[in-house]
């Protein structure tokens, strides 16, 4: 965990490439994004790694994320999660005998805590690609009365992450902050029952958080997600949005074509990953061709106007998938 040099190397160009990837970021509570710790950021998770990802790149102060156990699997992908500021937890569906190893999660939990820093958490437990607050888990209750147990001040932050779709590049997310949740909001008694008043709490807000609608209901979900561009932008940027469908569609259906059937609910997190890692290359092997044939110094220009046509087709593009 002390190894922060990965995670401030990736986080300016996760800032960047976040917006290319989704077309608008609606936040609710703007204030939440420069507190400090200790805090407890208490997500639903639609949408597997990009809800860390997003989150983690709006605050200014760097947050820890728990992540599925399972994607910790040998030394090399733990140490580079690890530099990530993430931390497994595991499920019975990953192994009883890796349960154990939830309790030094916690721990580091707890120490971060005592250092002042944030932790995301996914209450739900699962992720699942829906417009639905699920069943909370007992996870983030017992993270919660362990710190107050310690004399630790904190403070719960519960979050709605509403996406408009999870199979479509160029999504609207919006982000809706709660209100914290505090020690002194609960008269403590047996410890079961304190998690259940706890769970109340929380899904009392995130039930208000988290928008809820049938993937098949479109009109509800214009209606939540849906924003109409002026026709000035619209006459502006058409022209760059028609060259930047042309010139970047090859690298996005190649990729798209490989995991839409591999990646049941974890599609936009492998896109995004793999669009991360690759369209860097892509603008510059663009650029190498054009230089090769035109000789000229103004085909580094590429560099630039490259992801601008990318960005202008995602703001001109149709933003709900029919």
């Amino acid at each position: 965990m002390r190894n922060n040099l990965l995670y401030k190397i990736l986080l300016f160009p996760a800032k960047l490439a976040i917006h290319f990837y989704c077309r608008s970021i609606t936040i609710n509570g703007k204030k939440w994004l420069t507190e400090k710790g200790p805090l407890l950021i208490a997500a639903n998770h639609p949408n597997s790694f990009l809800d860390a990802i997003i989150v983690s790149t709006l605050f200014k102060n760097p947050v820890f994320s728990l992540a599925r156990g399972d994607a910790f699997a040998g030394r090399f992908f733990t140490t580079i999660l690890t530099s990530l500021h993430m931390l497994p937890v595991y499920r019975l569906t990953e192994g009883a005998e890796n349960i154990e190893r939830n309790y030094s999660t916690f721990e580091a939990c707890l120490k971060l805590f005592k250092e002042n820093k944030i932790v995301l958490i996914f209450s739900e437990g699962r992720c699942v690609n829906e417009w639905h607050l699920r069943p909370l888990k007992k996870g983030t209750a017992r993270l919660a009365l362990d710190a107050w147990e310690n004399n630790i001040a904190l403070k719960i932050l519960p979050l709605g992450i509403n996406y408009s779709s999870f199979r479509f590049y160029g999504k609207n997310v919006i982000l809706n902050f709660g209100n914290a949740i505090l020690k002194e909001d609960f008269i403590f008694d047996a410890k079961g029952k304190s998690i259940n008043e706890f769970n109340e709490k929380l899904n009392a807000q995130l039930s208000t958080l988290v928008y809820e609608t049938d993937k098949n209901d479109l009109s509800k979900l214009k209606e939540l997600f849906l924003f109409k561009n002026s026709a000035l932008k619209n006459l502006i940027l058409f022209i760059p949005a028609a060259i930047g469908f042309i010139i970047n569609s090859p690298l996005y259906f190649l990729f798209h074509f490989i995991i839409r059937s591999r990646s049941k609910d974890h599609y936009d997190s492998v896109m995004t990953g793999l669009l991360f890692l690759f369209y860097p290359l892509y603008v510059l092997a663009v650029t190498m061709a054009v230089f090769l044939i035109s000789k000229s110094w103004y085909s580094l220009l590429i560099l630039v106007l490259l992801p601008f046509t990318a960005w202008s087709y995602l703001q001109l593009k149709r933003q709900i998938p029919k």
